[in-house]
């Protein structure tokens, strides 16, 4: 019997295991390409009285006076758009006429109290005094954000039916010319706008302006919103700021439960002014007369100041409706023109990611997770923090949308917070945390429960002295067998509890025996076969070379287990265009033999002795293989390919050597040679937004799910990497890939001096990192709840069991719950995820992951112990299928409507009562309105002009796999400013919010997606820093585009190429640089990623979208 019992006492398993180190990471496709101009955010609602009118629909306004080139110098290489080639940020999430989508009245500084109102003559004046730094531009009457809460599924039952009063949540503004002129909505006059007065996004050029009016909801006049950002000094709600950009350090997150911002918004304090009398923040989160102070408050809130320059006490609101045009507004004329019109909400008053983020860093990232408690909330996925295991999985393996789950079905469907799990199986982790322990029970195998067959996990209850145990998921009560006996402790646990994995850990590994193979029969290590095209583009273009050459010193690090010298892996090559040619590699040879297979429709292998070879043994075979592909193919004038016909031969290689393993293709152009799965161009930008649209994401033909079928039953999973100069139906080839648990890598026109670096960092990671084959995966729940439905790259072929032919540590497959009886808030509801695998040895194993969770009646429970971030996932995910076999637009709805009946719920069951005038949101769900504006906005549901539809089918593809941390910084990028912290400070820089307001042309920004790697370079930048960073004299001589930054032997060069590097080994895609200049026509593209403006397709602003969800929630809770 060989338990681990020489393991420590508690707390126990913590040595550290061997684990494999990440590898870089890559962006998504090929040079950046061409973009329409942003728009410069016309008027939302209306004509403003004494300045320009808004021009009626169709027409547009000029361009900014700093003009943008003509559209013919923004052309993407090879006709295609960047998403690297891929831009993200062009997408639209806004409504379709602006009568829609209105405005909120404008709101507060978020976490800052508001003044009362201050009635006074209310006149333009475009030169008056500037004003006080105290004043704070504080709108969207009454928002307020409080308590805890996550994003919903639709209701049961409920598909993409056509939700109530969205009509507008989807549609564009029309286009009215290429450059220069921009989608611009019909502006509704005042009077007609039925719920709040429009809000411009961000602009940078003129001091805030606080007002101070009810909005219309709530009887009081009509709130306008305010044109200008906060001043230096004003906090968001924290000390004063030195930088416009620059997110006060006081927590957000220190709003408690129930917290809310309301109106009647007034100028804000400067934090530092305690000294002026003022009303404190009341038990309900309104504020008024001061009352205690309340938990999470350092301090009474400072008092009110004056409004602009003339002083006076607060007096009640005039009933009489303002116009709100005749608010003064300072220093008009430091605004463009077209900024003239109108005012806007504050953005710092609405609630920001980047100082969630922070926040919880600072909280959460200096102590250990540790896991020993039921439903704890994990900190979040952007920060860095470790894990100790102590009977519940760690947050990198599991992550759910709520730690706290409603004990009925009916409560779950009033609250539509959707239940589920991202689960990443074979997630690394950081070399401080120990990696599962394997646990071998000899030929008995693992336990198990007799009825449900869950396994032995920390759940388990031993009873009788030990001699039974009751599972935990399903009650039944099981023998112990003898050798797994052991007595009791006076507490009723096992003496040998932290002897154990099993009973003491979330996460653990069981050695498989037998009875878990295929034909009872223990796994041959698996093989790796590389196929290469070596048509007439592959050729040309430098990549069969490049491959070769690669592959030569790449595959002395094929993945292997543990202490092992050498790989177990074998590896085989082919090389195909219209026909197949398989080489013969064997080590006895002198040189490798070429075998031609032309009859593609009946696909066999015609060797089997020496097509798989270990690599060390034949390595001079195949050194001499690899040198000579290039020349052999070097004339070659054929251009037409097969594609499927590879496929289906590299599985029967797999299934006549009897292994699993994994094919690498490597495909430059359409498959329309005459051969199974031969397909034809059927791109069409015409379907776009109209209901055939949803055929663009299928594939054109079901030879590739059958053969996809087969290739998970042999346990053959195919990473494909994609060359194209033009489309090659990605939607339709990605088939196999993504049923077999492969990836997907896309380099749009490929060329060696500009790609090599990415490509090959993609390829050296996909090769080296560690896989479990011919997969088996099964969620198990205790009584009450079961997994429904799944999402991620496998196959099911029943409703239980996720088939994967191969699953790495990227990869998560997510499961949705529901309800199937009641749960007791008692025993809470337990999860049980169990991966049946085989390692890169050839070693059948069982990992297995366990998490318990609690449950509530009380929804405000629910709403407390939501994870945003999940709920994005959870909710991309939900969206990105859902367009496989409906409209984008009846998507698009109801994701709007599903958000706004989860933040509805909040606010009937869990705020207090206060004016329907105010938006209210949960403490932890306060970012999914923005999070959610950015998955609506994302170019697979709402695409610009220059996204390809390859680029939609990629991009949908890649999401469905992607993790937690992966979606949320994909969603939201990251923005860091890099010239203003000390060139001697190596941390990585604090970020700033994804918007253009916060650009400063004086500074150097980097941005990344996950996927994008953008280098923005302001037009006034010192002259040192260019040289230093560039080793160019003046900024008009830095190259545009450019993708590697010189290697320069200076601080700053050092700094910046240091962090870049390490952004990069954080993502599992390698991020090309793109350098882009201020007012250069690649900023466009760039601008795509600063998704809290309004985008140049229609998707709307932060704010806009702020404004239309308050709506939505109004109209449902009336």
């Amino acid at each position: 019997m060989s338990v681990n019992q020489s393991a420590p006492p508690v707390p126990p398993f913590e040595q550290p295991q061997p684990i494999y180190a990440g590898y870089h990471q890559s962006s998504y496709g090929g040079q950046p390409g061409s973009t329409a101009l942003p728009t410069h955010y016309g008027p939302y609602n209306g004509p403003v009285p004494g300045y320009q009118q808004t021009p009626p629909q169709g027409m547009s306004r000029a361009p900014p006076s700093s003009g943008a080139p003509p559209a013919s110098t923004a052309q993407a290489p090879c006709g295609q758009a960047a998403y690297g080639q891929f831009s993200q940020g062009d997408v639209q999430n806004g409504p379709s006429s602006t009568a829609h989508l209105q405005r909120l009245p404008s709101s507060q500084p978020y976490g800052s109290p508001l003044a009362p109102a201050v009635s006074q003559p209310a006149l333009l004046q475009p030169f008056g005094p500037p004003p006080t730094s105290a004043q704070v531009t504080a709108q969207l009457a009454g928002m307020q954000i409080s308590g805890a809460v996550a994003p919903a599924p639709p209701p049961s039952g409920l598909g993409y039916g056509l939700p109530t009063s969205l009509a507008s949540a989807s549609g564009s503004f029309p286009n009215s010319g290429p450059y220069g002129s921009y989608p611009q909505g019909q502006a509704l006059p005042l009077s007609q706008a039925q719920g709040h007065p429009g809000v411009l996004p961000p602009q940078r050029s003129a001091p805030p302006l606080a007002s101070n009016f009810t909005s219309p909801a709530s009887g009081g006049p009509r709130m306008p919103s305010v044109t200008n950002p906060l001043l230096p000094g004003q906090g968001f709600g924290g000390p004063p700021m030195s930088q416009p950009n620059h997110v006060s350090s006081t927590p957000s997150q220190a709003l408690t439960p129930g917290t809310q911002i309301t109106g009647p918004p007034g100028p804000l304090p400067p934090m530092h002014s305690p000294q002026q009398p003022g009303y404190q923040l009341q038990q309900n989160g309104s504020f008024g007369p001061a009352r205690n102070p309340q938990a999470n408050y350092g301090s009474p809130y400072p008092g009110t100041p004056t409004f602009g320059s003339q002083p006076g006490p607060p007096q009640p609101l005039p009933p009489k409706r303002l116009d709100p045009d005749a608010i003064p507004s300072p220093q008009l004329n430091e605004l463009p023109p077209q900024q003239k019109t109108r005012h806007r909400i504050d953005p710092d008053a609405i609630p920001s990611p980047i100082q969630v983020i922070e926040d919880d860093r600072n909280n959460r990232g200096s102590e250990p997770f540790v896991t020993g408690v039921r439903g704890q909330v994990p900190p979040l996925v952007t920060t860095n923090f470790l894990v100790k295991d102590q009977g519940n999985a760690s947050p990198r393996y599991i992550r759910c949308t709520s730690y706290n789950i409603p004990c009925t079905s009916d409560m779950a469907k009033q609250a539509q917070v959707p239940l589920a799990a991202v689960i990443k199986p074979l997630a690394s982790l950081p070399t401080e945390e120990a990696s599962p322990y394997l646990v071998d029970h000899g030929e008995s195998g693992p336990l198990r429960c007799n009825r449900c067959k869950a396994y032995m996990c920390p759940f388990m209850q031993f009873v009788e002295g030990g001699r039974r145990f009751q599972c935990c998921f399903c009650s039944c009560i099981n023998d112990v067998p003898p050798q797994y006996f052991q007595h009791l402790d006076h507490t009723g646990k096992r003496v040998d509890t932290y002897d154990r994995p099993e009973l003491s850990m979330g996460s653990y590994e069981f050695l498989a025996t037998v009875d878990y193979c295929k034909n009872n029969k223990f796994p041959s290590p698996p093989a790796f076969i590389f196929m290469i095209d070596v048509s007439y583009n592959a050729i040309r273009t430098g990549l069969v070379k490049l491959l070769c050459e690669e592959l030569k010193s790449l595959l002395d690090y094929l993945p292997r287990e543990g202490g092992a010298e050498e790989s177990a892996i074998r590896v085989g090559f082919v090389t195909y265009n219209k026909v197949l040619h398989f080489y013969n590699v064997k080590s006895s040879l002198a040189q490798p033999q070429m075998m031609v297979v032309s009859d593609v429709a009946d696909m066999f292998v015609p060797l089997l002795d020496g097509f798989l070879v270990n690599i060390n043994e034949s390595r001079a075979v195949i050194t001499s293989l690899l040198d000579q592909i290039p020349e052999m193919f070097a004339d070659t004038r054929e251009t037409e390919t097969v594609f499927a016909p590879v496929i289906q031969a590299g599985m029967e290689a797999l299934k006549a050597a009897e292994c699993a393993g994994k094919l690498f293709l490597f495909h430059t152009s359409l498959p329309i040679a005459e051969a199974p799965g031969k397909l034809k161009n059927r791109d069409d930008r015409k379907l776009i937004n109209t209901d055939k649209e949803k055929t663009l994401f299928q594939p054109q033909t079901g030879a590739y799910q059958s053969l996809a079928k087969d290739c998970v039953a042999q346990g053959c999973c195919v990473d494909l990497f994609l060359f194209p100069n033009q489309y090659v139906d990605v939607a339709t080839l990605s088939v196999v890939p993504q049923l077999t648990g492969g990836s997907i890598y896309k380099y749009a026109c490929f060329q060696v001096e500009n790609d090599q670096e990415r490509f090959l960092s993609d390829l050296r990671r996909d090769v080296q990192k560690v896989v479990g084959f011919d997969a088996v995966m099964r969620v198990r729940t205790s009584t009450g709840i079961r997994a429904v439905d799944f999402f991620g790259a496998f196959y099911m072929s029943n409703t239980t069991d996720v088939e994967l032919a191969g699953l790495d540590g990227d990869k998560t497959v997510t499961v949705e719950f529901k309800h199937d009886d009641r749960l007791n808030e008692e025993s809470g509801a337990l999860l049980q995820c169990a991966l049946l695998y085989t390692s890169c040895a050839g070693q059948r194993r069982l990992r297995i992951h366990n998490l318990a969770l609690n449950c509530c009646t009380q929804l405000a429970d629910l709403y407390r112990n939501c994870e945003t971030d999940t709920l994005i996932n959870y909710m991309a995910k939900f969206a990105y299928r859902g367009v496989l076999n409906n409209p984008v637009k009846t998507v698009r709805d109801t994701l709007i409507t599903q958000c706004a009946q989860i933040l509805a719920c909040y606010r009937k069951n869990c705020a207090s009562p206060s004016s329907a005038g105010q938006l209210i949101l949960p403490e932890c769900m306060k970012l999914l309105p923005v999070y959610l504006n950015c998955v609506l906005k994302s170019d697979i549901l709402q695409p610009g002009a220059e996204v390809t539809t390859d680029d939609r089918a990629y991009v949908r593809q890649l999401v469905t796999s992607m993790d937690v941390a992966e979606t949320n910084v994909f969603f939201y990028p990251r923005l860091l400013p890099l010239t203003k912290s000390p060139i001697e400070n190596t941390a990585e820089p604090p970020a700033v919010r994804a918007s253009e307001e916060r650009l400063s042309s004086g500074d150097i920004y980097l941005l990344e997606n996950g996927l994008n790697l953008f280098l923005w370079v302001g037009a006034s930048v010192q002259q040192g820093v260019v040289q230093s960073l560039f080793n160019v004299s003046s900024f008009s001589q830095i190259t545009s585009g450019l993708s590697i930054l010189p290697i320069l032997d200076n601080p700053l060069s050092k700094k910046i190429r240091g962090l870049i590097d390490s952004l990069r080994a954080q993502r599992s895609r390698y991020m090309k640089l793109i350098v882009v200049k201020q007012e250069d026509k690649l900023e466009m593209l760039f601008k795509h990623f600063l998704v809290e403006d309004k985008s140049m397709n229609g998707g709307a602003s932060y704010v806009d979208f702020l404004c239309h969800m308050h709506k939505e929630i109004r109209q449902l809770l009336s």
